[in-house]
């Protein structure tokens, strides 16, 4: 009899064992994750920021060249609009005005963030001349943009104005 009570015993202690070892997993994966998700957010609003005066500001004497380097920080078929749009219709229009537009980031906001991927409001002033108005004209305006973690680096897969 005492036998059987210290088996049972045993094989309690080896599933209390299992169940610490258990939860001290799932807690230090949750913690992992958190900090991951942490991580993301501050590099993900960095790249966010970067990314936006890189894409929107440009001066019609490097138009061509400031844009389509802004193009290395894009993914997907995101890139290929953004190239396209460049190309057929804000260089030439650029180049005919003589447009000036210098953007900074007024604020940002994290809409949604996880290690690989994350979404990004982002508060706008554009400072525009050109030939038709040479007088700086100020705005303002708000852009979502989603980001995707590729080989280490945030990269835009979207931008949309809101």
């Amino acid at each position: 009899m005492e036998s059987g009570v210290r088996a049972v015993r045993k094989v309690l202690a080896v599933l209390v064992v299992l169940a610490l070892a258990a939860g001290v997993s799932v807690l230090y994966y949750q913690y992992h994750r958190t900090e991951q998700t942490e991580q993301a957010r501050s590099e993900a609003v960095t790249a966010a920021s970067e990314q936006a005066k890189k894409m929107l500001a440009y001066d019609f004497g490097g138009v061509d060249q400031q844009l389509n380097s802004a193009a290395d920080g894009l993914t997907g078929d995101f890139r290929d609009e953004y190239l396209g749009l460049v190309t057929e219709v804000i260089a030439p229009a650029a180049k005919e005005k003589s447009l000036t537009v210098q953007v900074t980031v007024q604020g940002t906001a994290v809409v949604s963030a996880e290690p690989d991927a994350a979404t990004v409001l982002l508060f706008l002033n554009q400072i525009t001349t050109s030939s038709d108005a040479p007088d700086a004209a100020s705005s303002g305006s708000r852009v979502r943009m989603s980001l995707e973690k590729v080989d280490g680096r945030w990269l835009t897969s979207n931008l949309e104005p809101i």
